[in-house]
């Protein structure tokens, strides 16, 4: 960029060494297993939800909120825990994310029982508040630990270490539905969460130990008034994005909720600006978004999150709900995801370091919309091979994305401004993930009320407008009422189908324009004791 400027930033002795002696691997490995937590129940619930909903009586509108709260927890609260762990430590925010994720996690287990003895609160209602704590703690783990890794690795291995780190969070995130599966089949789907009890007491113990703190010595303060700004204007947005399929997208609620934000987030950047003139800390320093590749970075995050928290969410209904197969099996057919993130990510990192960003993130977006245009045309007994190829297909088309919008985002920020990018970095997958979650989930509904009552056929003339309504409630799950008959759960999980494949059409759109972008980023410089590019 003609306006590109390098700010030097001399490493300090705490801030490129561990406590390992020097070996930054282990400190990858210890922060890993905070965020595999983290990864794990962000696509576990899609196997757990049809469990949940039968032992809890929950709503579509409780399980949606189910997975909603945890993203709207992350999404509101990642940029300000990244802030704390530059001001407090990375070392210490961490641990007390880990520590706080896994006793929430047991307290969801525990929802029916808090239930009881806490007045007016229902078991999912009990399900739904933990999980929003979870996000909170979530929050706080993940942009930390982004910045320990960055502060750990020389300049010259951080592409290797976010290759590992991509092909870490890829497998922890599709593996969640496999362990959800063995889980809820085998015992309960309490243990989903549960088990992160010993993986967080092991997180804690290592990070104890192996990892040296490091924070940014010349922040001073809080910039409490951008957090308030920001954080308003991330719920205000995020909620929206939730509720406007409900409320609908012309709806007084929704414009006003809107222009809440408008507001919000226009205040928030006008503060942000006056604060750096004015001599003090600002939340989010405008000038990591002068870097183009950042701001492109940041996009291409909520993407990739988009598109795949958006497949997890329809296919989990698709296997179980249409298919009718177990929580095990389900799980099994995503097998192909798992296993491809084991080799794509590893691979997309290499890639990213000899053929640059644009190449590799061009072409892994358009496998992405290859993969996503395959799921469009699954049909109803779709075989294992047939929907094992898109997966295979989009484990190798999101790993690039992903790992090189991590490394563009972090590797152009300043190291003293690390958590704050990390936090950008970790918000915009979430935010993406409820855009994926909200918007094609709306796309869905509004395509299978319009398709059901053709494929209802004459009959659909018969059916009262109630019982009708609850058919298109059934078919958002891909499963009808029991005792109908066999037409109808025929026409039910056809328009089902129709509303899936929409979805994916409209992904499979974004994921090609998205590519576009890619032919503006470029890397940050990485090697150790040189100018960080800062734009």
């Amino acid at each position: 960029m003609a306006n590109a400027k390098a700010v030097d930033v001399p490493p300090s002795p705490g801030s490129v060494k561990t406590g390992t002696g020097g070996n930054p691997w282990l400190v990858l490995l210890a922060v890993s297993l905070g965020v595999i937590m983290v990864m794990l129940d962000g696509t576990v619930v899609g196997i757990a939800n049809p469990s949940i909903q039968v032992d809890l009586k929950a709503s579509l509108s409780d399980l949606q909120w189910v997975t909603s709260g945890y993203l709207l927890a992350l999404a509101v609260f990642l940029i300000t825990a990244g802030k704390l762990g530059d001001l407090f430590g990375h070392k210490r925010v961490f641990l007390i994310g880990v520590g706080g994720f896994a006793l929430s996690s047991v307290g969801i287990g525990f929802s029916a029982e808090l239930a009881d003895v806490i007045p007016g609160v229902t078991p999912v209602g009990a399900l739904i508040g933990l999980r929003v704590l979870q996000g909170l703690f979530g929050a706080l783990l993940q942009p930390a630990a982004l910045a320990l890794l960055r502060t750990a690795f020389p300049g010259e291995k951080l592409n290797q270490a976010m290759g590992a780190w991509g092909a870490i969070i890829g497998l922890s995130s599709a593996a969640g539905p496999i362990v959800g599966g063995v889980l809820v089949e085998r015992a309960s789907w309490e243990t989903v969460f549960f088990i992160n009890a010993p993986v967080g007491v092991v997180a804690l113990v290592m990070g104890i130990f192996l990892i040296k703190d490091s924070r940014a010595q010349t922040m001073a303060r809080i910039d409490w008034l951008g957090v308030v700004l920001l954080s308003g204007a991330m719920f205000s947005l995020v909620w929206t994005i939730i509720k406007a399929p409900e409320w609908g997208w012309g709806d007084s609620t929704t414009l006003t909720f809107v222009a809440v934000f408008v507001v919000l987030i226009a205040a928030f950047i006008i503060w942000q600006s006056v604060a750096q003139r004015i001599g003090r800390q600002p939340l989010v320093p405008l000038s990591l978004f002068r870097n183009v590749s950042i701001s492109i970075g940041t996009l291409l995050m909520m993407m990739v999150a988009f598109a795949m928290f958006g497949a997890m969410f329809f296919l989990g209904f698709f296997f179980q709900g249409v298919h009718g197969l177990s929580p095990l099996e389900a799980g099994l057919r995503m097998l192909p995801m798992s296993a491809g993130m084991i080799f794509a990510s590893p691979l997309a990192g290499m890639a990213l370091g000899r053929f640059g960003p644009k190449i590799t993130m061009a072409t892994g977006l358009l496998v992405t919309a290859f993969s996503m245009f395959l799921m469009s045309r699954l049909s109803i007994d779709a075989s294992f091979i047939e929907s094992g190829i898109p997966f295979l297909l989009l484990a190798f088309g999101m790993s690039p994305v992903f790992v090189g919008a991590t490394e563009i985002i972090v590797g152009n920020a300043p190291v003293q401004l690390t958590g704050v990018a990390g936090g950008v970095q970790q918000s915009a997958m979430q935010v993406g993930g409820a855009l994926g979650t909200a918007i094609l989930g709306a796309v869905m509904a509004a395509e299978i009320s319009s398709t059901l009552p053709g494929h209802l056929g004459p009959a659909a003339q018969a059916i009262p407008a109630a019982q009708l309504a609850g058919l298109e409630k059934a078919a958002a799950f891909g499963a009808a009422p029991p005792g109908v008959a066999q037409p109808i759960v025929d026409a039910v999980h056809q328009s089902f189908m129709d509303g899936m494949s929409v979805a994916f059409l409209v992904s499979t759109v974004i994921a090609v324009l998205t590519a576009a972008l890619t032919l503006f980023v470029k890397a940050g410089r990485k090697t150790e004791n040189q100018p960080v590019h800062v734009g």
